[in-house]
Formats: structure tokens, C-alpha cells, sequence
């Protein structure tokens, strides 16, 4: 950047960019690179928190905030207002409460056998998903004199975790208990990306009517897609995960989201493939015409998945190379995969420069329909040997 000679060193600073925060190995020493912006993870959070104002928006961060980071997740979010969060485990509850001493936070996968004392020790609420949860739980709290709170998760439908709905009425009397406990009474949709599905009525109406029972008690239904069922879904908190992260809560319909991640990897070689030559392991993909072929440094080791590979009979996913979608053709191995630049020019896919595998309208659930997964199965496991980017956090609202 050129600066004129009178301009002062604060000047001067205050007009480059902003040094973003990382993780993991140095650019230059891994194949790719994992781009998180927290401005849009922050925007996500207020605009999801904006349809629920009646109802208090949450955040789940579990696995590691969807591939994304626990800590600057919960840093941005916190930064953005949000005090409860929903983990999956103890453990990552733990590295919750180090980042947000005054949050409160639940643990979706409930109480393993023994392990009530660490709960209370690190100040986490579990998700009691059995009646044998709960009366662990309850002889620990009877024990101890531990106050600290837990949720009872009903399951209405989803046939996974959750007390039997026809165990409500039995457990409702405990609220007329002075410390009772029960800090949330929850339940999980299981088809709220698909609005018309029967299941999703079915399930409203059964925990309004546990709801009912449970009077008093705040109660969570909504998962990102359940926020957009409407109000009456949306109880007294919601529970978005994936849409925080860029991913789309309403599949049917253009995604309401702001994008999240950007994931790149380095050109390592572009090879001429001549007419009837193979590419990649089992010779999969043949050359149907004089082929050049860029060699990426990404594989499913990265979480770039092998169903992303391009078959005999058509070519796989897209990337963009040089502002341009590619094909990757063959299979993608552990480390590498091939895709057929033959359309660009040759200075727009050369050794060193970057292929987006996630990134602008190439977005998170696009790739994910042409692996034949869903988003959140990527988003997870993106990033794990290359660096991590984190944009620089806007100020705290």
C-alpha cells in the first residue's frame, strides 16, 4: 500500500487491514485454508434472534461450534448477547464456562452414569433425557444440596433422547416443590426443514400439552429450522445451530442466512491429460478430449468427501477455479483431488494459486446436495490439517 510521506504512523496503522486470528499449522505449511467470518456469524445470531423476540435465542456450539471453533464462536456470540448455550457433552460444556463465566449452558446428550458431580462442579446443566437420568440426578441433588438446575427433554416424536411423553403428567408435580430443580422443559423436532410434514403438528401439540403441565417452567422446542415454523414454535427459547453457521434452516426456499465459512486449497500441479487417459485411483474417469487437470491439495482427510468424486458416467462436485465452477473428476483420495480446468485459460489455474471449495454462490448445502450429504456432516469435519481464519470480531454491541 503506498502512503504519502506526511502520513503519521497511527495514520498509517489505522489504514491496513486487521491481522485476523488462526489456528493450526502456518498457510504455507498446510494445503488449505478454513475462513470463518465473525461479523456474519454475529449478523446470523441477531437476525434469528430478531424473529424471536418474544423468545430468548440460544446458540448450540457442539462439535466444536460445527467445525467452525468453540472459542471464537463463543466469543462473537457472547459479544452479540447471547448467555445460554447447548453443548453436547461435559467436556465441551467445560470449554464453554471458561469463555463465558455468567452463561448458562446445557449438555444435549444428558447424564452419564456418574458423572452428576462433575456437572455441578463445572457449573453445567444436563439435558436429562431418562427417568434413570433423573433419579441419579436426584439422588445427587439430595445428597450434595446441589441447586445448580437441569432441563427434562420429553421426546414427542423424534424416537432418539427423551423422557416418554406419557411421563409428563407423573413428573409435573415436582414443580409445586419450592427447589425443584427443573430449569427448562425441552423437546427436539424432527422434520422442522420440511414445514409440511405431518410430525411437525403432531410434535407442536404434544409438548404444548406438557408445556401445559409444566407451567412456570421456560420451555425449548425450536432447532434453526423450527424458528421458521413460526411464533408458536418458538416458545420461551429457541436452539439455532446450523443457520448460525451460514447453513439453510429452510431447504425449499432461497437461504435467509449470511454465509459463514469460506474453505480454499492450494493448486499444486496442472497436468495435460491426453484423449483416452485416466485420472486417480481405480481409473474411474476417462479423457473424452485433450484434458488439463488441476491437482488440489484437499482430500476426505480434510473432510472434502469421496462422493464428491467424478464417476466414468459424469463429473463429481464443483469448485471454483480462477472465478469459474470446475468438476472435479475421478476420486478423490486422502490428500488429493483432480479437477478438469480444460474451460479456463491458462494463467487462471496455475501451481500455488487457490480453488474454493466452499465459498460465495458455491455455498455450504450446494456442495453438500452433489456429495449426496447434508451440510452440517461437512461443515463439521472441514478444516481439521488446514488453518483456520477468523475475521476480526466488529465491536461489542
Amino acid at each position: 500500500m503506498a502512503l504519502r510521506e506526511n502520513t503519521s504512523l497511527k495514520e498509517a496503522e489505522a489504514s491496513l487491514p486487521s491481522t485476523p486470528s488462526s489456528s493450526g499449522p502456518p498457510e504455507l505449511e498446510t494445503g488449505g485454508a478454513l475462513t470463518i467470518d465473525s461479523a456474519a456469524l454475529q449478523s446470523n445470531y441477531r437476525a434469528l434472534k430478531a424473529r424471536t423476540s418474544l423468545a430468548e435465542c440460544a446458540a448450540v456450539v457442539k462439535a466444536d461450534a460445527y467445525g467452525c471453533g468453540i472459542e471464537p464462536v463463543v466469543n462473537a456470540l457472547s459479544a452479540a448477547g447471547c448467555r445460554t448455550f447447548f453443548v453436547a457433552h461435559l467436556t465441551e460444556g467445560r470449554a464453554v464456562r471458561a469463555l463465558a463465566p455468567e452463561a448458562t449452558i446445557y449438555a444435549l446428550n444428558g447424564l452419564s452414569p456418574g458423572s452428576a458431580a462433575a456437572f455441578a462442579r463445572a457449573h453445567i446443566r444436563p439435558a436429562i433425557t431418562s427417568l434413570q437420568e433423573l433419579a441419579e440426578w436426584d439422588a445427587f441433588c439430595t445428597g450434595s444440596g446441589w441447586r445448580g438446575g437441569a432441563a427434562l427433554h420429553f421426546d414427542t416424536g423424534m424416537n432418539r433422547l427423551g423422557i416418554p411423553a406419557d411421563e409428563a403428567a407423573a413428573l409435573a408435580d415436582r414443580i409445586k416443590a419450592t427447589d425443584h430443580g427443573i430449569s427448562l422443559v425441552m423437546s427436539h423436532f424432527a422434520c422442522a426443514d420440511t414445514p409440511s410434514h405431518a410430525l411437525n403438528n403432531r410434535q407442536a401439540q404434544l409438548f404444548r400439552e406438557i408445556r401445559s403441565m409444566f407451567r412456570g417452567i421456560p420451555a425449548s422446542l425450536a432447532n434453526s429450522s423450527g424458528i421458521f415454523l413460526g411464533s408458536s414454535a418458538h416458545c420461551d427459547m429457541v436452539r439455532p445451530g446450523y443457520a448460525l453457521y451460514g447453513g439453510n434452516p429452510t431447504p425449499a426456499s432461497a437461504n435467509p442466512m449470511a454465509p459463514v465459512i469460506t474453505l480454499r486449497a492450494r493448486i499444486l500441479q496442472v497436468r495435460t491429460v491426453a484423449r483416452g487417459e485416466t485420472v486417480g485411483y481405480g481409473a474411474t474417469w476417462t479423457a473424452h478430449r485433450p484434458s488439463r487437470i488441476a491437482i488440489v491439495s484437499a482430500g476426505y482427510a480434510d473432510g472434502y468427501m469421496r462422493t464428491a468424486s467424478g464417476p466414468e458416467a459424469r463429473a463429481g462436485a464443483e469448485m471454483m477455479v480462477g472465478g469459474r465452477r470446475c468438476r472435479v473428476v475421478g476420486r478423490v483420495s486422502m490428500d488429493l483431488l483432480a479437477v478438469d480446468v480444460t474451460a479456463l485459460p491458462d494463467h487462471a489455474a496455475r501451481r500455488g494459486e487457490w480453488a474454493t471449495l466452499v465459498g460465495g454462490d458455491l455455498d455450504i448445502d450446494t456442495l453438500a446436495g452433489q456429495c449426496g450429504t447434508i451440510g452440517y456432516e461437512l461443515l463439521c469435519n472441514f478444516g481439521r490439517r488446514f488453518t483456520r481464519v477468523w475475521t476480526p470480531l466488529p465491536q461489542q454491541s
